[in-house]
């Protein structure tokens, strides 16, 4: 039994350590599938511009959580980060099982990244797949008014200005008030000036056009709330971003769940969202929760 346990000890140490110094992908060894339906779809043209779709699987022997409820499950686009230059959707493979296990319709787009476009262009993709999430909700067995947009790092980035800046969702006829709510991990809100040089000239530093940034759209119509951070998060400053932007969407009265996770950093906050990494946060639980009491819009 000491010898399991041992065994298990060094899988867990093995796979924190690939997790802070190579590709998140590596979580995606150890993720079931037994647990979603997987579909991939464009959402217009280009090879950067599809997604999957991970639907719970459900049966009369899967878990509760799992059975549809009569007005859908509540669904959730997801963002991945990547300092706008990489990424890509089959890395987070861990995020769409991880949710969809738990009875939420889990949507991860990819996006068009520098060099090929810089600021503003990758916003119109992630608008345009969060309107195909919002039109197609109800045939993917999703309920339309509890749909989400959610991020991590650059991703939080996006899914606050796909949240809060209406120019977006505009573009494609949508409001953002038929959002139920966003959620941000570790996501930059007011960086200016950028020392980041890698996203540097992703928004045309030093002349970065000020109304990029999401903390200048909180206004009391943003929809309801979920920030997480990492507190000492060496990336994306916790107070300038989550704690400010947190402020300032409770002083518009947008109702606001804040939670800080000391024992994450910037990578593993969404590293967690994996069996493996799960006992460094609660961040999946706190997910979970916040989607399922959030009200229909």
């Amino acid at each position: 039994m000491a010898r399991v346990l041992l065994i298990l000890l060094a899988v867990v140490v093995a796979v924190v350590a690939a997790v802070a110094c190579s590709p998140i992908r590596a979580l995606n060894a150890v993720v079931s599938s037994d647990s979603y339906e997987l579909t991939t779809v464009a959402y217009g043209a280009g090879e950067r511009r599809q997604l999957d779709v991970y639907t719970p699987r459900s049966s009369e022997q899967t878990r509760a959580e799992r059975v549809r409820p009569a007005n859908g499950w509540p669904l959730v686009v997801f963002f991945y980060g990547g300092s706008w230059n990489q990424g890509e959707r089959a890395e987070y493979r861990f995020v769409g099982e991880a949710l969809a296990a738990r009875g939420i319709v889990t949507v991860i787009p990819d996006y068009r990244l520098y060099p090929e476009v810089r600021y503003p262009e990758f916003l119109k993709d992630n608008a345009a797949a969060m309107a195909w999430a919002l039109r197609e909700a109800a045939r993917l067995g999703a309920d339309p008014k509890r749909v989400f947009v959610m991020g991590h790092s650059a991703g939080g980035y996006n899914a606050a200005m796909v949240a809060l800046d209406r120019r977006w969702l505009g573009g494609e006829g949508i409001k953002t008030t038929q959002l139920a709510g966003w959620i941000g991990l570790a996501g930059p809100y007011d960086f200016l000036p950028i020392e980041n040089p890698d996203a540097q000239p992703v928004f045309f530093h030093p002349n970065t056009p000020p109304e990029s940034q999401p903390i200048r759209y909180v206004a009391a119509s943003a929809p309801r709330t979920f920030l997480g951070a990492a507190p000492e998060d060496k990336l994306v400053n916790p107070e300038r971003n989550t704690r400010q932007m947190a402020a300032k969407l409770q002083a518009a009265g947008v109702p606001v769940t804040v939670q800080l996770y000391p024992r994450t950093n910037h990578v593993t906050l969404i590293g967690a969202f994996a069996a493996p990494l799960r006992f460094l946060a609660p961040v999946l639980e706190d997910v979970v929760e916040f989607v399922k009491t959030t009200p229909p819009r």
